[in-house]
């Protein structure tokens, strides 16, 4: 069964204005547990906007979303943030991490609103960051690591609470090369090795490579490949 279904997914925005903005059209998507799939498109395409209907910080339209057992379309406000807490990671580009923090205290952070004792929270953290290889990092504030470290402790902080999902938004995209290709490896490690569902927006097509799926939008809508190179053979 796919661990994540979207069914017939509308997103407007000021539905309400003489002008609504349609980002989400009918949309439906199945990804299966332990799968890593990239999602692409040109800006404006409603790519974002899925990422974040599937992470529960935002509510649809119209349509459903269920995500494990769970069908995120149905709660409210208040109980989205208290289901994110517990099954969605997040990955971002620029990393937010907080620089007054030490890279074990960002990763404990989620951990803080979960109902664990500081023994369990410890073992959590310690636990993630030996798998982003920086257990002798954890001390460091954020700016005495470099970039590439800086994601690997942002990699850490999504994978501490055991998460349902993996949502990334451009994770790459504030990389140097080598430590872009480091962190697309962690990825696919935590898929291989740990079973992780990773869903991934990015602009980038040898980021996207790394995936197992790329889903292609387009005006808010999947398109299938067929149709891309048909629409590149037009344009040619």
């Amino acid at each position: 069964m796919a661990i994540v279904e979207v069914t017939e997914l509308e997103k407007t925005f000021n539905p309400e204005s003489p002008e609504p903005i349609r980002v989400l059209d009918d949309l439906n998507l199945e990804v299966e547990e332990g799968e890593f799939v990239a999602l692409m498109g040109p800006s404006g395409s409603g790519k974002t906007t899925l990422l974040n209907l599937i992470a529960g910080l935002d509510s649809p339209t119209h349509g459903s979303i269920r995500v494990g057992d769970q069908i995120i379309s149905d709660l409210s406000e208040s109980e989205l943030a208290k289901w994110r807490t517990r099954n969605v990671g997040f990955v971002f580009q620029f990393y937010n991490l907080l620089p007054v923090l030490t890279a074990y205290e960002n990763v404990e952070l989620p951990l803080l609103l979960l109902p664990m004792t500081a023994g369990e929270r410890r073992e959590r953290v310690k636990n993630a960051m030996e798998i982003v290889d920086l257990a002798d990092r954890m001390s460091h504030r954020p700016g005495k690591l470099s970039g590439g470290q800086c994601q690997r402790v942002g990699i850490a902080r999504a994978i501490v609470t055991d998460p349902t999902i993996v949502v990334c938004d451009e994770p790459t995209g504030a990389l140097d090369a080598k430590s872009a290709e480091n962190a697309l490896d962690l990825l696919d490690q935590l898929r291989s090795e740990l079973g992780k569902t990773i869903i991934m927006v990015t602009h980038d097509p040898h980021a996207a490579g790394r995936a197992q799926r790329i889903i292609h939008l387009e005006k808010g809508r999947i398109v299938p490949a067929d149709d891309r190179l048909r629409a590149a053979s037009v344009r040619r």
